[in-house]
């Protein structure tokens, strides 16, 4: 990391930064290996000191087919953002938090894939909502194995 002033390693501000983002960026590899990237809403579970991201689509379509060939993907999710003005535009910047990493999704089913959909619904909407068996046939839900991970954040100097 360029910026190692902006790096943030303490786990629990990670979990706030990721608690807020409600969109994950995912990037996977196309059949000409060319960039191919979606914003998708997750869910997340933490465990281990390991960021497992939960993402839900429908049963077929394009970022299906490439998971299913090539599972390695990278990620992307940022918040807080906010113009920094200044009295001359190379004063300006954005105050920002992100996090980025890589890892392999997987096709999830069975009680990790109820859990990933109670997840989905615990971090976008706040509310405890448990599947059964039949919605979950409707979806497909893939579990995102967080096995690189940073976070930074530029923020206003009070904030500091």
């Amino acid at each position: 990391m360029r910026r190692i002033d902006r790096e943030i390693t303490d786990s629990r501000e990670i979990l706030s930064i990721v608690n807020e983002c409600k969109v994950i960026r995912l990037s996977m590899l196309d059949e000409q290996g060319l960039p191919y990237i979606i914003p998708l809403n997750f869910g997340y579970r933490f465990a281990d000191g390991v960021f497992t991201f939960y993402c839900h689509s429908a049963r077929e379509g394009r970022k299906l087919e490439l998971l299913r060939r090539d599972p390695r993907v990278s990620f992307e999710m940022d918040c807080r953002g906010e113009l920094q003005s200044a009295d001359h535009a190379c004063g300006y910047g954005y105050y920002y938090a992100s996090v980025i990493g890589s890892g392999t999704a997987e096709l999830i089913e069975g009680a990790e894939k109820l859990d990933a959909l109670s997840a989905l619904m615990r971090h976008m909407a706040g509310r405890e909502d448990k599947f059964t068996e039949q919605q979950a046939r409707a979806v497909e839900v893939f579990a995102v194995r967080a096995d690189k991970l940073s976070a930074k954040a530029k923020v206003p100097h009070s904030a500091q």
